[in-house]
């Protein structure tokens, strides 16, 4: 299942930075965020449940650095950072910038899913527990972020393509619905997924002779 998840999880992203989605990106803001949240909320946990367990976890060796509530804060910056106008703008011009975003937004990723998905592994109560509150916290910030994008009454983006703005706010909220339902949505049912982790384990505990 290991192998299965990795593979799965890095063909993924040849498929999200090596197909058309770049492209199509440079004059679609909903194409730009289908790719933000491949990459997020779909690949990198897919990687990092394939590495969780295994000689190339790196979480066991650097506990400080793989903190849960720490890789939440992370993100936080670099996915509201890169959606800054000015930001979101240069990096949508392509070349370097472009790599730059979706390389800090793996990095990101794996961060926050190895040190949750890692803390919960470590099979104590209190690491299931501090893997939960991480995906939660970051549900919370992206559904609000998604939200914001959605639910804007103007362009915020205006450079995502040269059409007139009726087009302009629905590509825009499009692109915000993709984010709540793909962000918020996945990152929850992770936290939800380690929540019932230890409440089974802890049922498991009172029943057991």
């Amino acid at each position: 299942m290991k192998t299965l998840a990795l593979g799965s999880g890095l063909l993924l992203l040849a498929l999200v930075w090596g197909g058309p989605l770049p492209a199509m990106a440079a004059h679609s803001f909903s194409a730009h965020m289908t790719m933000h949240m491949s990459v997020v909320a779909l690949a990198a946990p897919l990687i990092a449940a394939g590495l969780v367990g295994t000689s190339f976890d790196p979480t066991g060796r650097l506990p400080l650095l793989f903190s849960p509530l720490l890789a939440a804060m992370l993100e936080f910056v670099v996915v509201w950072g890169w959606h800054l106008p000015a930001l979101h703008g240069a990096a949508r011009a392509g070349g370097v910038l472009l790599v730059v975003e979706q390389a800090s937004f793996l990095a990101a990723g794996l961060l926050l899913w190895l040190s949750c998905l890692g803390r919960a592994a470590g099979g104590t109560v209190a690491g299931a527990l501090i893997g939960t509150l991480g995906l939660l916290v970051t549900s919370m910030h992206m559904t609000l972020l998604g939200a914001l994008i959605a639910f804007a009454g103007r362009p915020l983006y205006g450079h995502v393509h040269g059409g007139d703005a009726t087009s302009v706010v629905a590509d825009q909220q499009m692109g915000g619905v993709i984010m709540l339902l793909a962000g918020g949505a996945a990152y929850l049912a992770g936290g939800l997924f380690l929540m019932a982790r230890v409440v089974l384990s802890e049922e498991t505990r009172r029943t057991a002779p």
